[in-house]
């Protein structure tokens, strides 16, 4: 094994083993009494119950994700990569169709190990806990639709990608990371109207009192409301949320109708701010940003790597091609991927905060964000005592008792103002 198989096997295996260490630390943590902040909304039943759904779904995590390495070790060393490309080129392709088809076998082996343990989680874990709410026939059109949504937008822009690569010379990375970058904004664009509506009906708002408060609330802080639709999430799972997604005419925000069932006008208004405050925050393209030029630095570093010999010996490669390139630098890739997903999950916990921040300085009960905090945190089981590591690891959102306590002093300064 050369420098670049030891690199990849190396990180494999040690962010395999912190992600042990942190999901044992994180049940660890878990072991103590609940906290007096949610004794309101938690009975002992309760938590009892939300400490056994985190026990069984770390087991199932870190089950899951050791048949994935061992998988991928196995096809690794058994030669598999080289073996399945070997087969293709048998067959006279042409070098864009044989990495089409390639990555298309990878990914659909990869998906095909996945299938079972999606099954498992859906139908055992969450309906265990009394969250599914899928039906087989909901599960099994939802597998079909992703299939042809990666068939008729993910083919295609990965057959471009490689074209660039064939085709275009020193600066095929450039024109690779410009297209990818249109299609992505294009797709951001649409999705709110073509593609999401394909998993979830969107209904407006309708009128009411709490229409009316929202439309107040836009009004205060000079939001411009372009659409406010009730969900289905029902449809799949008994948990509860809200999101922005969209940009420009076709921006909207979508609640859960789990969410609305389950929280007074107060606490969803506050939930509304709270998304409306990464808007105003510019949070949303803050994160494009970051994720374009990630996505810029990894089609440039990946030219420099390029039919790499080296890198393709590492994986008992015959041949050198593009798409083999793609694969390869990809798992190379790996340690600079992690640590860049560290950074930014810290960078999204600030963001949360802001987020936090500018619903209660907006809100007239600044204090309802919290309130519904507490309830999120029982409907959907929350972990309410993480691991710091875990958190530094994996978390997007500050723990939950962490922001309550922000929230409280934030909505007591601002009621002690005159």
């Amino acid at each position: 094994m050369n420098i670049f198989g030891a690199v990849v096997l190396c990180t494999l295996l040690i962010t395999f083993l912190v992600q042990l260490v942190s999901e044992l630390l994180n049940l660890k943590a878990s072991e103590v009494e609940l906290p007096d902040e949610f004794a309101e909304v938690f009975d002992a039943e309760a938590y009892r119950k939300s400490r056994d759904y985190l026990r069984i779904s770390t087991i199932f995590s870190l089950f899951s994700a050791a048949v994935d390495l061992s998988v991928l070790l196995l096809f690794w060393f058994m030669g598999g990569f080289n073996l399945l490309d070997q087969f293709l080129r048998g067959y006279g392709f042409h070098p864009i169709a044989a990495g089409v088809l390639y990555i298309s076998l990878l990914l659909l082996m990869q998906s095909l190990i996945a299938f079972p343990f999606s099954i498992y989680k859906t139908f055992v874990i969450e309906e265990k806990f009394g969250f599914n709410k899928t039906t087989p026939k909901v599960f099994a059109a939802d597998i079909l639709k992703k299939l042809v949504l990666a068939f008729l937008i993910g083919t295609p822009l990965l057959g471009v990608v490689l074209w660039f690569f064939e085709e275009t010379g020193p600066m095929a990375w450039l024109w690779a990371w410009a297209g990818i970058t249109a299609v992505s904004l294009l797709l951001q664009y649409v999705a709110p109207t073509w593609i999401m509506p394909l998993f979830n009906k969107f209904v407006p708002l309708e009128e009411g009192e709490l229409k009316s408060a929202i439309m107040h609330y836009a009004a205060k802080v000079k939001f411009p409301l372009t659409g406010i639709y009730v969900l289905d999430g029902s449809k799949r799972s008994a948990k509860a949320n809200a999101f922005f997604t969209g940009f420009g005419k076709r921006k909207r925000i979508a609640m859960f109708d789990t969410l609305i069932t389950s929280h007074p006008v107060d606490e969803l208004v506050a939930v509304l701010a709270h998304e409306i405050g990464h808007f105003k925050k510019k949070h949303i393209i803050v994160n494009m940003i970051l994720s374009l030029t990630n996505l810029g630095v990894l089609f440039f570093l990946l030219s420099l790597f390029m039919n790499n010999r080296q890198l393709f010996d590492a994986f008992f490669m015959k041949d050198l091609s593009v798409y083999g390139s793609l694969i390869f630098f990809s798992l190379l890739y790996t340690p600079v991927e992690w640590i860049l997903s560290i950074v930014i999950q810290a960078l999204s916990r600030k963001h949360e905060y802001e987020a936090d921040y500018y619903a209660v300085s907006t809100c007239d009960q600044g204090d309802a964000l919290g309130d519904a905090l507490k309830k999120l945190s029982r409907n959907n089981l929350s972990n309410l005592t993480p691991h710091p590591l875990y958190v530094f690891l994996n978390y997007s959102h500050p723990p939950v008792i962490q922001r309550i306590m922000r929230i409280r002093e934030l909505s007591a300064g601002y009621q002690a103002k005159p």
